[in-house]
């Protein structure tokens, strides 16, 4: 590699880190949203919404979510 991939490439990883460090405040305030919520209360078109959103939450590593709510400083 050259010097001007190399610098690309440190580039791009930045970019994607600082990418990662949106998304997982994102995930964390919306774990800590579910994880608050009462359920019951939602109106009816919410449900779905809620449920697509709790089942992405459940697929993240335990660590990503880990992660995620120290971004937004919550306890798992």
């Amino acid at each position: 590699m050259n010097k001007q991939e190399v610098e690309l490439l440190s580039k791009e990883i930045e970019l994607l880190m600082a990418e990662r460090t949106r998304l997982l405040k994102v995930a964390g305030a919306a774990a800590t949203l579910v994880a608050n919520f009462d359920a019951a209360a939602l109106p009816p078109q919410a449900v779905n919404a809620a449920e697509a959103l709790s089942e992405n939450l459940n697929s993240l590593s335990e660590e990503t979510l880990r992660d995620a709510l120290g971004s937004v400083s919550a306890r798992s």
